[in-house]
This record gives structure tokens, sequence and C-alpha cells, in this order.
């Protein structure tokens, strides 16, 4: 589930050249991983112990470019991005040499915790302009990706962007689900409101793909493929599906509301449930990604 409506979200505001050059440049180490994994660490892993840890510094680019562009340059904002990549790497090159069985350390836990928190409870926000935010985000999920994927080389993650028909078939088959609890449960609730609404389908397409890159991959790729992955390994699947989908829950506490949103945290911790279902099945980010962009996408136009 989105923290706000999914149209809104995905209208930047304040949109430049330089922004979504920056975008793309974001999105580019994504998709390295998404789809070339295995040679991204390879290639990491070739280069020198201190190139290795530091080179995640040039993920201060992104802000810089963007903060002198709008004249919203500071020090500590620069600090920050120059050293929290790097030290989420160093943190993962140490998990990675004292668990190389990846049960799970607790340095893995304390990079989860810093990445999660940063992003819900919008620590960093005031160092972008209003209406790029979403470049700050996206900046933190690349630091996390060098980290887990480039430096830890996390197993069976799943994110991978070829998507295959079993994605689709394992994704519509838990939204279908899915459905009727969050119908029931959400009309009881008050919280879902039906409305008409029926999209253009251009539009409806382009707000699809829009869910499904910004919003569904980057959620997925964090509760399924690090937190999920990473306790199955210490408490088991079912255990482990019930945690990350209460953690996924109380991360929208304070979505559409100023206080502890307790409807909202139920439904996303049933939506956890079956989005988790749908990774573990063959433990694919894509296929809960499609579970999570096909619910946001429907709530968007008629709830």
């Amino acid at each position: 589930m989105l923290d706000e409506n999914p149209d809104k979200m995905l209208r930047m505001s304040n949109v430049t050249p330089t922004a979504i050059a920056i975008l793309a440049a974001e999105l580019a180490p994504a998709a390295a991983f998404g789809f070339a994994a295995e040679r991204m660490a390879r290639a990491i892993g070739r280069l020198p112990a201190t190139a290795r840890l530091m080179s995640p510094a040039l993920l201060v680019v992104p802000y810089v470019l963007i903060a002198v562009t709008q004249h919203t340059f500071r020090w500590q904002w620069f600090a920050l991005y120059a050293a929290l990549p790097v030290v989420l790497a160093w943190l993962s090159a140490r998990a990675a040499v004292a668990d190389p069985a990846q049960r799970g350390n607790w340095r893995d836990a304390l990079i989860l915790l810093a990445l999660g928190l940063a992003v819900d409870l919008r620590w960093f926000d005031g160092a972008w302009p209003s209406g790029l935010r979403g470049l700050g985000n996206l900046l933190l999920v690349d630091a996390g990706l060098y980290a887990f994927l480039g430096i830890r080389r996390l197993s069976g993650t799943g994110f991978d962007f070829h998507v295959h028909w079993s994605d689709w078939k394992t994704g519509i088959r838990e939204l279908l689900f899915f459905a009727p609890a969050v119908l029931v449960l959400g009309l009881a609730l008050g919280f879902l409101h039906p409305h008409a609404n029926v999209p253009a389908p251009g539009k409806a397409v382009v707000t699809w793909a829009g869910i499904f890159v910004f919003v569904a991959i980057p959620e997925e790729l964090f509760f399924r493929a690090w937190v999920q992955n990473l306790l199955e390994r210490r408490v088991g699947r079912w255990a482990a599906l019930v945690i990350a989908s209460v953690l996924f829950g109380l991360s929208h506490f304070n979505k559409r509301s100023a206080h502890f949103n307790w409807r909202y945290v139920l439904l996303a911790t049933i939506a956890g449930i079956f989005y988790g279902r749908a990774w573990r099945e063959r433990r694919r980010v894509p296929a809960s990604t499609i579970t999570h962009t096909c619910v946001d996408w429907l709530w968007s136009w008629w709830f």
C-alpha cells in the first residue's frame, strides 16, 4: 500500500532537465543489479578493497547536482550522502566476514533499520527541494543494493528484472486471494470509500508502470528480498512472513493521518502477508511487485 494517493506521488513537481537526468542516473544502478546482479557483484569484487568500499561515496553526486542547481546546497547533507553509503558498504563487508553462511548478522539489521527509518520517518527530506524527495529515496535504494548485493552478495533475494510468466501468475493469484479480504474489512472499517473514476487507458498504463518502478519495487526489495529473506534464515518461513508483514504494516503508521493510523497498519499488514506469499513461492521480487502494484493501482482509481 502507498503512503498517499499513488497518482499524486507519481506527479513530480519542480521537474527540471537536471532532475530528469539525475533520476535516470539513479535508476541505472538498480537496473544493472536487476538485469545482471552476478556480473555487477563480480565487477565490484575485482576492485581493490579500498576502492570497493569507497566507490559508493559517488552516490553523493546526485545530491550535489540537484542542490547546486536549486541553490539549496548544505555541507552537512553532502557529508551525510558521501559517508552513509560507505558506512553501509563497510558494515556489509564486515557482515560477510562474520557471517559467511548468511544467516543474518546484527550489521544487516543495523543497515535495514537505518534505511527503513530514514525513509519512513523522512529524516533526509530536508536535503531535497520540494517535489524531489523521491530522488533521495532512490539514492538510499542504490546504497542498499550496493551493500547487500554488491558487497554482501546476499543470496535468495529474487531481485531480478527478467519478468517471467510465472511471476504474473503468482502475482495475480495473490491479488485475487487478497481482494475479498481487503474489500470486506476496508469497507467495514470505513477505510475504503468507493468512487467512480474510470481512467483513460494511456494514463492507466503509465500510472501502473510508475507505481511498479517507483513504489512497489523499492518496498518489495526492502521488505521481502532483504527483511523476509534474512528472517527466514533465523526464524523459519512462516514466522518470517508474519514478522515482515507486521513491519510492513507498521511502516504505514503515519500515512494519511497525523496520528497512529491503526486501520492503515492493519490493512497493510494483511497486504504484506499476500505480498510475502507471492515473493516466497519462487523467491521472486517481480511476483510480489506485481501483486503490490495491482493493489495500489486499483486503490488509486476506485478507492
